[in-house]
């Protein structure tokens, strides 16, 4: 018994372990903290350094070899292969985005700090592609095993995986305030080494356990107050450093409180292991008792009968020739039956894949775009150096905010409401359109208002998007499915920030420095138009999905019916 208590393999531990590495690996999201040092010392007008920053966005997003090399190192087939039994599992994903990590920002950080000769424009590219590519290795890792773990509740699960990747932002915000405060360059050092050395301890514990047992929910709240819990922890800090100058020991002994709120997740995990020992060994016992066989021998069979005659829903909805259950999305049951999931090429050819490319497309790209050019957009409104180095901590700490309540939230719509999830993209599509129009406004406080809106939403959607994906298309291709969808938020970052913003500020801007609202406004109404457009598809996939999710619904009820009377 006790062995078990101490067991590290479980999926309460893969979920704190999935937690620190997201925690560390979102780079991608820190871009305004170099992009100066980047632009200056390697001589680059703002054209030039949105196109870096566009490599960095399709890096970050083009994730479909994560994808198949996650979805190939974790099937049967493959474990049962010769190959397989050394080389097989969440592990080699982790690996290999770890390998890619170092090398990108390693060599992009030589070259800033000039140890190497300065690359041509491409190479630069090409180094912050392979550094931003790791991260999908990462994510797709993280998000595909937790979905793994907790099918009934995976909405929430993906929220707390992908939240915990937008709060990475922020949480590197306070590394780079310790470790190499005011030196963009050592920070790009720090991105190489620092989430590669974590990944490569932690990777052993990332496995998949499909076994439900417990109160799952109970402790995934847990892990979600103690994100919140950090939250507010961040903005303090953050507040107070724009109020006060701290000292040295008071920003170490700040930082190590950080450390210690981030160590907690650990503890939910053995508090969660303990809970399941404690239930199996009840569950044993009643096994063993003959008495309490039988008195739940005859309650099982009362409850199957109600079952039968409560649950006859399909008998209300039409038919194939085949008997199966159809609905107005052209789905049937059969994504929840793992022989009958969609594969990419399956998914590509529906409808419904395209209408989520688009939305994603509309408010990704957007979203990232705004990221991008944040420090040039509080230069231009007149913002100082330290409320710009603010706002990219809080925009990690709205895109956390709405990655993690989207998850909730959808989750909690869905089983207690039977509201379908794309009716969440929509409503996201709608205000962040409304937080581009504030911050084209150029009214005092436009970019503190506008990042919240546009952050809280741009997170909302990657929390959404995953989950609709393992719904609808199922998860043994979800990794592979759900970043191809994501290929939309860099392709829509490249219009938006090269062919709009990027040649707009250029035009307006004298000696590659623009101030007033007249550099972006332009850029941002056609932004917000687009989000318009985003959020009448969004409604297009929730019309076509409605009657879809109510069998959703239906398939968590029978799931849940059946687990009481087991």
């Amino acid at each position: 018994m006790e062995k078990r208590r101490l067991s590290w393999n479980n999926k309460w531990v893969t979920t704190a372990a999935s937690i620190w590495i997201q925690c560390l690996v979102g780079a991608s999201y820190t871009f305004g903290i170099y992009s100066s040092a980047l632009k200056s010392s390697q001589g680059y007008n703002q054209s030039t350094l949105d196109t870096v920053s566009v490599f960095k966005d399709i890096g970050a997003n083009a994730g479909i070899l994560s994808g198949l090399l996650y979805d190939a190192v974790t099937t049967q087939r493959w474990r049962s292969s010769f190959l397989g039994r050394w080389v097989s599992g969440p592990w080699v994903v982790l690996a290999t985005g770890a390998a890619q990590f170092f090398v990108g920002y390693f060599f992009m950080w030589a070259a800033v700090a000039g140890l190497i000769s300065r690359p041509p424009v491409i190479v630069m590219c090409l180094f912050m592609f392979f550094g931003a590519h790791g991260q999908t290795f990462f994510n797709t890792t993280n998000v595909v095993t937790g979905a793994h773990n907790f099918s009934g509740y995976s909405g929430t699960i993906v929220g707390i995986m992908k939240g915990f990747l937008g709060l990475s932002g922020a949480i590197q915000v306070q590394f780079y305030n310790i470790l190499c405060k005011d030196n963009p360059s050592n920070f790009l050092l720090m991105l190489a080494l620092l989430p590669t050395l974590v990944s490569i301890v932690l990777l052993a514990f990332v496995r998949i356990h499909e076994a439900n047992k417990g109160d799952e929910k109970k402790y995934l709240d847990a892990f979600s107050v103690v994100a919140l819990v950090i939250v507010v922890y961040l903005m303090i800090i953050i507040i107070l450093e724009n109020v006060l100058t701290l000292s040295i020991w008071s920003r170490i002994s700040v930082f190590v409180l950080l450390l210690l709120l981030l160590s907690s997740p650990l503890g939910i995990a053995i508090k969660a292991q303990c809970e399941e020992s404690k239930l199996a060994v009840e569950t044993s016992s009643t096994e063993t008792n003959p008495l309490l066989e039988k008195f739940y021998a005859s309650t099982s069979s009362t409850s199957s009968a109600h079952e039968e005659s409560s649950l006859n829903y399909h008998e209300e909805l039409p038919t194939s020739d085949q008997g199966q259950v159809k609905v107005a999305t052209d789905f049937t049951l059969q994504p929840y039956e793992e022989e009958e999931e969609m594969n990419l090429l399956k998914a590509m050819g529906t409808i419904n894949f395209w209408l989520l490319f688009l939305a994603m497309f509309s408010g990704m790209g957007a979203g990232v775009a705004t990221i991008n050019n944040m420090n040039q957009l509080g230069t231009s409104f007149g913002y100082t150096t330290l409320e710009i180095t603010s706002f990219v901590s809080l925009w990690s700490i709205w895109n956390f905010l709405g990655r993690l309540g989207a998850g909730y939230l959808s989750d909690f719509l869905l089983h207690t409401r039977g509201w379908a999830r794309p009716l969440l993209i929509a409503i996201t599509q709608a205000i962040m359109a409304a937080g581009q129009i504030f911050i084209a406004s150029g009214v005092r406080g436009n970019l503190y208002v506008g990042s919240i809106l546009v952050g809280i939403c741009y997170g909302a959607q990657w929390s959404l998007m995953p989950t609709i994906c393992k719904e609808i298309f199922g998860i043994r291709h979800m990794g592979t499915i759900f970043n191809t969808i994501a290929i939309a938020s860099p392709v829509g970052s490249y219009i938006y920030s090269v062919r709009i913003i990027g040649y707009i500020y250029d035009k307006e801007a004298s000696e590659n420095i623009c101030t007033g609202t007249h550099c972006f406004m332009t850029s941002f109404f056609i932004m917000a138009a687009v989000n318009c457009v985003g959020c009448l598809v969004g409604l297009t996939l929730f019309l076509r999905t409605r009657r879809f999710y109510k069998l959703v619904v239906l398939k968590r009820l029978q799931s849940s019916s059946r687990q009481l009377l087991q």
